[in-house]
């Protein structure tokens, strides 16, 4: 069974420094098979923010994974959220925000895209999921090695947590969680909610576990 190490909701810009320098001694000091980071690397999208960002990931030990969240778009630049809402975020991190995928020995993890760079709702800052991305997903983790743990990484947890400090508010969460469910999924991570927790998702014949991070920003 492999290791995880996650962190999510860094959002430098607003970071706790302290936390952040005590993430890395962590998960150097902690043996681990992979360090997931779950979106939100930055506050508003500005370039010195994806810097430090970037710096602070390629600190971490290898090999990693990361997907993108909500903050992870330029928030000023109304063309960028439009027509190329994830470049800084993929330059800064070198990995692709959609179809992200790792396979080490023990452990396969596949990401997808919870966020959008606009929506036609108030608030951009809630989810939404693509089924077909979702079935991409499903299909490739329900091929994985026998015996290794089946990990669906994105930013917005599918399932609404109940009192949590904010809300994912996923656009056809529940039949995504479904779909990875019945895939075989064992474990939906997220960040997003600022709070960690897991929690058991009965659905199809079989349950997955739903298992958030908390923040380590100042927000």
């Amino acid at each position: 069974m492999g290791r995880i190490l996650q962190f999510s909701d860094v959002h430098f810009g607003c970071e706790h420094k302290h936390a952040c320098a005590a993430a890395l001694d962590y998960a150097h000091a902690t043996p681990n098979d992979l360090v997931l980071i779950t979106g939100d690397i930055t506050q508003k999208g500005f370039p010195d923010e994806f810097t430090a960002a970037g710096e602070w990931m390629r600190a971490m030990p290898e090999p990693r994974f990361v997907i993108v969240g909500n903050h992870d778009v330029p928030y000023w630049d109304a063309v960028a959220r439009v027509l190329h809402p994830w470049r800084a975020f993929e330059t800064a991190t070198g990995f692709p925000a959609h179809d992200g995928q790792f396979l080490g020995n023990d452990v396969m993890v596949r990401g997808v895209v919870t966020a959008r760079g606009w929506q036609a709702r108030p608030n951009w800052s809630k989810g939404v999921i693509d089924l077909d991305q979702t079935r991409r997903a499903a299909e490739a983790l329900r091929q994985a090695p026998i015996g290794a743990l089946r990990i669906l990484a994105c930013h917005h947890p599918l399932i609404e947590m109940v009192g949590t400090p904010m809300t994912g508010d996923v656009k056809r969460g529940d039949e995504a969680a479904l779909i990875f469910a019945e895939a075989g999924v064992d474990l939906i991570m997220t960040g997003h909610v600022h709070v960690p927790f897991a929690m058991p998702i009965p659905l199809a014949d079989r349950c997955s576990y739903a298992v958030g991070c908390g923040t380590l920003s100042h927000r």
